[in-house]
Formats: C-alpha cells, sequence, structure tokens
C-alpha cells in the first residue's frame, strides 16, 4: 500500500509575511522588470546587513561568481584554485574563463577548505611560477571556513579571494560575515537556501567601483547613450524587480530563519549524537554556523547501515535527504585537474562523500515531521542492536 503521508522536503522555501506586500507595491507601481526601486533596495539592505560597502543583485549566485572572476582578469591560461567539496556551480565560472582549474581538499573541523592543502598548493605554484589568479573558498552547509588562515596564506602570495558563501548567509567567523572577508563574496537566493528569492544571487564587496563595472557588464554592457550602444561584451545577469521584492520580505526575517534551523539541528544532535557511528558536521570554535543543512557522517561498521540504506529507508518514508557533495575532483569534468588532498595520505573530502548526508533542515520543518525523520533512523539502528 503507498505511502500516503506528506513528503518531509531537504529545504523547502519558507514565506513569511513580508514578501506580499513588497510584491503588491511593485505590482501597483507597474515596476515589474528589469530593476526598479526593490532591487535598489535589496541591495542596500543586504549590504547593510553583511556591513559592506556594496551590492549588486544578479540572477544566481554562479553570475556572482563569473562576475567577481572577471573584475580579477581572469582568462585563457590562467590558474583558479577552488574547494573540491562544493556544487559544481562554484567551479563552472572558472570554465567560462577559460582558465585552468585546480581543486583543493577540506580539513575535519568546518568541511570547508584546508589551510594545510592550501598553502602546499600555493607553494608548489610558486616553484612552478603558475601562482593562481584568484582562491574561491566554498563556504558548506551553513559555516564558514577558517578563513582568518586562508586570508593570511592568500595574502602572502598576493592572491585574491572570492567566497562562494551561497550556502552560508548569516554565518560568522570570529565576528566577520560570510562572505565579507575576501574580495568579493558570491551569494544565492536559490528555492532550497536559507532566504530565496526562487532564483537569484548577489555579489557583495567593498570595492564599490568594481561593482560598480559588474553592474554595466550584468546590464548588457550598455553604454551611457541616447541609443544602444555596446563597446564590451556584457550579460542578462540583472535581478528583477518582482524577484527583488520577495528577497526584502525574506531578508527581515533571516535571523528568524537562521535561529530554526538551529533549533533544527539542536533536535537531531540531541536524539541521535549518542548512537554509534553517527557524527554530526562540528561548528568550529570561533564559528557560528547558520546550520543551512544538517549534516553527519555515518560509520557503517558501528551503525549497521550504510548512506545509501539510509537515503533509501528515507525515501520510503516520503522523506528527501540527500548525499554530502560529490567532490569535484571526483567528477569526470574534472578528471583531469590537479587536486591537493588535506594531508597527501588523506582525502577528507572522498571521506565525508562517502560517509555524509544532509537531513531534512527547513525552518518551517515541525517538530512532529523531524520525529518522523529521527524515527526511522532510530528503527535501522535499532535492527543492528536486534541483530
Amino acid at each position: 500500500m503507498p505511502n500516503q503521508q506528506n513528503k518531509i522536503f531537504l529545504s523547502p522555501p519558507h514565506m513569511g509575511e513580508w514578501e506580499q506586500p513588497f510584491l503588491q507595491e511593485a505590482f501597483e507601481s507597474n515596476w515589474i522588470a528589469p530593476l526598479g526601486k526593490h532591487v535598489d533596495s535589496f541591495e542596500q539592505e543586504m549590504a547593510a546587513y553583511l556591513g559592506v560597502r556594496g551590492a549588486l543583485a544578479l540572477a544566481s549566485g554562479t553570475a556572482a561568481i563569473h562576475l567577481a572572476l572577471r573584475l580579477l582578469g581572469v582568462g585563457q591560461g590562467d590558474v583558479v584554485f577552488c574547494s573540491s567539496l562544493t556544487f559544481v556551480a562554484s567551479v563552472n565560472p572558472i570554465l567560462y574563463q577559460g582558465a585552468s582549474v585546480v581543486l583543493i581538499d577540506s580539513e575535519p573541523d568546518t568541511w570547508n577548505m584546508s589551510p594545510l592543502a592550501l598553502e602546499r598548493a600555493l607553494s608548489e605554484a610558486t616553484i612552478m611560477d603558475r601562482l593562481p589568479r584568484a582562491v574561491i573558498v566554498v563556504h558548506l552547509y551553513g559555516q564558514s571556513a577558517r578563513m582568518e588562515e586562508i586570508k593570511v596564506l592568500c595574502d602572502r602570495y598576493q592572491v585574491p579571494i572570492v567566497e562562494d558563501a551561497a550556502e552560508s548567509l548569516g554565518a560568522i567567523r570570529h565576528g566577520k560575515a560570510s562572505g565579507t572577508v575576501g574580495k568579493f563574496g558570491a551569494l544565492s537566493f536559490n528555492g532550497n537556501k536559507i532566504i530565496t528569492t526562487s532564483g537569484g544571487g548577489m555579489l557583495v564587496s567593498d570595492d564599490v567601483e568594481a561593482l560598480k563595472k559588474a553592474r554595466y557588464w550584468a546590464t548588457q554592457a550598455r553604454d551611457l547613450a541616447r541609443h544602444y550602444q555596446h563597446s564590451e561584451m556584457g550579460y542578462n545577469y540583472r535581478l528583477s524587480n518582482l524577484l527583488a521584492a520577495v528577497g526584502r520580505g525574506q531578508l527581515r526575517v533571516l535571523d528568524d530563519r537562521i535561529r530554526a534551523r538551529r533549533s533544527v539541528f539542536e533536535r537531531y544532535e540531541q536524539a541521535l549524537s549518542g548512537e554509534p557511528g553517527i557524527r554530526f558536521m562540528p561548528e568550529a570554535e570561533g564559528g557560528f554556523s547558520s546550520r543551512w543543512l544538517t549534516a553527519l557522517t555515518i560509520d557503517e561498521e558501528r551503525s549497521g547501515f550504510s548512506v545509501l540504506r539510509l537515503l533509501e529507508a528515507l525515501d520510503d518514508e516520503r522523506i528527501e535527504a540527500r548525499p554530502v557533495w560529490k567532490p569535484m575532483h571526483l567528477q569526470p569534468l574534472f578528471a583531469d585537474c590537479a587536486y591537493y588532498p588535506h594531508r597527501p595520505e588523506e582525502s577528507v573530502s572522498d571521506r565525508l562523500f562517502a560517509n555524509g548526508v544532509c537531513l531534512p533542515s527547513g525552518s518551517s520543518l515541525t517538530e512532529e515531521e523531524q520525529q518522523r525523520v529521527i524515527s526511522c533512523i532510530q528503527r535501522l539502528l535499532q535492527r543492528r542492536g536486534e541483530g
């Protein structure tokens, strides 16, 4: 008999009370697209929230990374370092610019870029006279990387940093908001993110002149002329006024959404952290994670079940869960790229991919729904005990 329970999604959109009034205002003004008051306000409000001088609302987080790389002069024949444990959108913009990719492993305490691996990669690049034009640091599952160590390394070699903060809006490390330490930060407002505009992103920086150039490129590089004139290649990358209206409403409740997701994580941790073979993604010292997704690893030998078995059991209960990202160095697209593990004998991202899983973590997840997830895992654990 088919399971009739409502499906629990991994990270569904969570609308509040502010989106509708802002949307209504946009409709009443007939200022639907391409730009408008809500775009300007969304940029200003996000910049103020993060404590940066400027922000540029865009069609996606991928567009933000792409524009950042172009601003840094990345082109054919250049090299860009990037976190390996990430979604492909972090890396594809390197290919857009015709540059080569070098992939850097994660480290155990944050699951983010390993300073040890990065230091080896930069040292070897110096010897080969192939220093990267940029380093893209990805902040996973709501937690910032060790930016204080990474920035010291990159400053030593005079390599600029682009922060992919698509998954970490609202996270803080040593008093700095995620996405604000490097030269540029990229945000995402995709449907599964902690706040969403359905689709969209933002480029943030203290370099307002660079953002002005990016704004020009993102609007088809249209020159200041009465007629349509174009002197450079541009893109159709701007966010619409309607989507920005949604974003403004979402931003007003961001701190509430963070508290809700941290509470979801804490309930999972309280129920499961003492179970054999289950270990949650740590919150590194000095950091405050938004807990965008609750991620954990499973030791099959101790727990009695694999990640695949857990995913199948959850799916049978109409519960959506996902494996941890498949690292880029294991992807066919990047099979020929150089890869620097955390230590020569230890690839952290391989282990996390093999053993990691993300559980439903939405800010609208009810305690009853979460208990369904927990009970499913506990039944798997119980079967091991019975065996």
